[in-house]
This record gives structure tokens, C-alpha cells and sequence, in this order.
């Protein structure tokens, strides 16, 4: 009884926060209120909310139209390195040399790097996914994609690199994404890149699944050292641009903002752990949502709010048996 109470008291205090999160609608208006609100603002291009046990999108809103996403990118450049790392063994310590195309980037969150310097992939890697910095994903970029066998010119490496992206691209199901280079500036090809909110969240779940990937981007500060072209040692203070981690169970993942892109942002959460009866066992399974935005002006507020709509959702989803078709938000 205590714990058939306990459970009713967090469905209860769930239901509450999303009525006074929408001015005191029941669960069904507001999921229409989220509906129109997101799809009538223009600043919001597309969002998903997802379970990313399954991958099942509890509801979305442009979830496969095709647009730019600047430094979420970079989520697929670290899980190349990840993967390359974990299959083959690599130590994340060795040291890479900054290479001569990192002169032609722009980078606003640059913490310095000048080509010859060298760095430690792992610490390219926070810079990254952390700072969101440019010259550190092509750095990766080129040094990964020479020693899986792109050639010796930085270029060659970098494009031999983005080929894996793709390929990891394609095996995850992202019918609807083409990257063009490590970093996710979208102003330097002559096509365009581009993804979706539904393929972004496919690539994010795929990445929560891996052992080291979080580790990465579920840090607010982290200081790193490199060393430059004559030798001598220097460092940056990383600031994590992800402004919702620690917040609601927020552990990542990656910001991103070009011109075409406008803000974007994707996040997870790890929140109460859920627990049922299968065949006479009971288990208990760890509950976590994804949480797509792509084009939106207030790309964190935003966000927010729909992961809390999420977590309302996911008890829905849960009550009806979860069943993977035909089930719609607010039924």
C-alpha cells in the first residue's frame, strides 16, 4: 500500500507541475496547448521528445524535416572517435597535431588552438563537446580519419573521416542526415549539411548507450592543458554551453548554433527509475528521455518544458502497455 501510494503521489506531482506549467490544463489540453504553442512559433523549427530506451518519440513536431545543425554534429564526430577508440583499443591520451585547416575556421567559442600544436584526443574531445570548439573537431577530424587510412593530407584525412560519420549515419537508420565535416559550420561548402530532429535523435540515443559518451558532456567545468607549436604548455578553463545541465536530471548533451541553423540544443535526462512485474520477475528499469530542438530562439526554455511534458507522456505511454504503434500524445 505505502508504495502503491508513493507511486500515485509522483504521477499526482507530475500531473500538477505540467497543469501549472500550461495554466491548469488537464494532461490531454495541454498536450494540444504544446501542439500549437510549438508549432505556431516561428522560432521553433522542429523538436522531439523521445524514449531513449526504445528510441520511441512520445510526440514531435517536424520530426523529419530536413534542416542545419550546427555543432550538434559534433555528437557524431565523438562517436567515430569513440568507436575507433573502443574497437581498436586506442589510447584517448595519444597526441594529435593541430592541422593547418583549422586556420579557415570560425570559431567563437575557439579556447586558442594554432596549427602544430598538439593535444591529447581526449582532451580535444572535451573541448568539443564541452566549448563546442571548432578547431578541436577537425583536429580529431583529421588525425582519427589518417590513421583509418584517409591519407596523409590533412584534407584528405578530415573528408575520409566525415565519410565514417556517414557511415554511422546510415547504420543507425538516419536516412534523413548528411554531414560534410566534423565541425557543423554550414557556411564553407558548397552544398549544404543537414540533419533532422528525429535522425539527431537516433544519433543521441545511440550515444547514450556508449559507456564514455556522457562522460564527455555532462560536465559543467573542466580545465585542459595542450601544448603548442614551440613546446611550451598551456591550458583553457572549458565552459560547458549546455545551460539546462544539473537541472531536472539534465547529463548532456550538445548546443549548437550557426546563421542557418539558429539555436539548437539536444538534451538528456535520467530520472526515476521505473519499476514492473515481467513473468513473475520484478525489475526495475532506468528511465531516460531525449529531448530534440532544433531552430528555436529560446532553445532552453523550450527545451525545459518539453521535458517535463516528456515525463507526463512517458507515464501515458507506460499506462497504455507501451505499445510502439498507433499510440498518440494526450490519447
Amino acid at each position: 500500500m505505502a508504495a502503491d501510494f508513493s507511486e500515485q503521489m509522483k504521477r499526482t506531482f507530475l500531473i500538477l507541475s505540467l497543469c501549472a506549467l500550461v495554466g491548469g490544463l488537464p494532461v490531454p489540453a495541454a498536450a494540444q496547448f504544446f501542439r500549437r504553442a510549438e508549432q505556431a512559433h516561428d522560432d521553433v523549427a522542429a523538436w522531439v521528445i523521445a524514449d531513449a530506451t526504445t528510441g520511441f518519440l512520445l510526440d514531435s513536431a517536424n520530426a523529419g524535416r530536413k534542416l542545419q545543425v550546427g555543432s550538434i554534429t559534433k555528437i557524431a564526430t565523438a562517436l567515430v572517435v569513440l568507436d575507433w577508440a573502443a574497437d581498436k583499443s586506442e589510447n584517448l591520451g595519444q597526441q594529435a597535431t593541430v592541422p593547418g585547416t583549422v586556420a579557415a575556421l570560425n570559431s567563437p567559442n575557439s579556447i586558442g588552438l594554432k596549427p602544430g600544436d598538439r593535444i591529447a584526443l581526449r582532451e580535444a574531445l572535451y573541448a568539443a563537446m564541452m566549448e563546442s570548439d571548432n578547431q578541436a573537431a577537425e583536429t580529431l577530424a583529421v588525425h582519427v580519419g589518417r590513421v583509418l587510412g584517409g591519407g596523409s593530407a590533412d584534407q584528405e584525412a578530415a573528408d575520409y573521416f566525415v565519410a565514417q560519420m556517414n557511415a554511422l549515419a546510415r547504420r543507425l537508420g538516419m536516412r534523413d542526415t548528411r554531414f560534410l565535416n566534423a565541425h557543423g559550420l554550414d557556411d564553407l561548402e558548397r552544398k549544404l549539411p543537414y540533419s533532422t530532429a528525429g535522425d539527431i535523435a537516433k544519433l543521441t540515443n545511440y550515444a547514450l548507450g556508449h559507456g564514455g559518451f556522457t562522460f564527455y558532456t555532462s560536465q559543467k567545468q573542466r580545465r585542459i592543458t595542450w601544448q603548442t607549436g614551440s613546446g611550451d604548455t598551456t591550458g583553457a578553463l572549458l565552459q560547458n554551453t549546455n545551460e539546462l545541465l544539473g537541472v531536472s536530471g539534465v547529463d548532456g548533451v550538445k548546443t549548437g548554433t550557426t546563421r542557418k541553423a539558429g539555436p539548437c540544443v539536444v538534451i538528456s535526462s535520467a530520472q526515476r527509475p521505473e519499476s514492473r512485474e515481467v513473468n513473475g520477475t520484478h525489475e526495475i528499469t532506468p528511465r531516460r528521455l531525449t529531448v530534440v530542438v532544433l531552430g528555436a530562439q529560446r532553445r532552453f526554455d523550450t527545451a525545459r518544458g518539453l521535458l517535463t511534458r516528456g515525463w507526463a507522456l512517458l507515464d501515458q505511454w507506460a499506462a497504455a502497455g507501451r505499445p510502439m504503434k498507433g499510440w498518440k500524445a494526450g490519447q
